[in-house]
């Protein structure tokens, strides 16, 4: 008499893409998967969030402990200020926290923020078959249209079929600062890039390309006075800046006047 198996449920499939089930609930799970193609295209959107998750954090959880975290904690004793080192202690951070909120705004961390939306957006997405983008590449007139409207700059899907890149299509996306533009593309052997854009903030006059690695993601991005850009995939830095220069020359006119 054969043994009953319990159904397989939702947290059965969120085990199986976390790696947790043993080998024999393992098999059921990838009976029933292959049995429920919507299913099994569901957990592989699953499993790309995870790996997004880990591009994201797993730099941090490696980096060593600070040394001063680690050393013996010393009692802490507040100094004793006379009047005029309390008031040039308070000017001072003033100053500090306005130069802070100018780097916050426009430095580094602008950069960091765009580089790391961008390539969880490509991690995610790219896994996905059916639901890769929101509008497919048949409607690419719409697509921009919408886009742009969303975004309130003028967009277009840049064309880079003579690199061996066809379009696929496109999504609305949130960002840190508002709606932000995905476009994605797709080569003959199924490697995918995407084109991250969002609204420029009018301060960027000179442009210029900066890479960035996010886990197995890398990122060539930009900024413009009417665009950021931020293009993504899982290959070399001479493919991608191939790339990148045909999709600026093509965008050109939409970063800046």
């Amino acid at each position: 008499m054969s043994k009953h198996k319990d159904p397989i449920s939702e947290a059965d499939l969120h085990a199986y893409a976390d790696g947790l089930l043993s080998e024999e609930r393992r098999a059921d799970v990838e009976a029933f998967l292959s049995a429920h193609p919507d299913e099994e295209e569901r957990l592989r959107s699953y499993q790309g969030q995870n790996q997004a998750l880990r591009a994201r954090f797993n730099p941090i959880l490696e980096e060593p402990i600070p040394p001063e975290l680690t050393a013996a904690r010393q009692p802490w004793r507040f100094p004793i200020l006379y009047p005029a080192a309390l008031v040039a202690c308070f000017a001072a951070g003033i100053f500090l926290g306005w130069w802070l909120r100018g780097m916050e705004t426009s430095g580094p961390t602008e950069a960091r923020v765009l580089v790391k939306e961008a390539a969880v957006a490509h991690l995610v997405y790219t896994p996905e078959v059916k639901h890769a983008v929101e509008v497919w590449a048949d409607q690419e007139e719409h697509l921009v249209q919408w886009l742009s409207k969303r975004l309130g700059a003028p967009l277009k899907a840049p064309h880079l079929s003579h690199l061996g890149y066809r379009l696929v299509g496109g999504r609305l996306l949130p960002g840190s600062g508002g709606a932000v533009a995905q476009f994605m593309y797709q080569n003959e052997k199924g490697k995918r890039l995407t084109l991250y854009l969002r609204p420029g903030n009018g301060k960027h006059r000179e442009i210029a390309f900066h890479f960035a690695q996010e886990g197995t993601v890398t990122v060539l991005y930009w900024f413009g006075d009417k665009l950021s850009c931020a293009l993504s995939g899982e290959v070399d830095k001479a493919e991608l800046s191939k790339v990148a220069d045909a999709i600026y020359q093509d965008l050109n006119p939409y970063i800046y006047d």
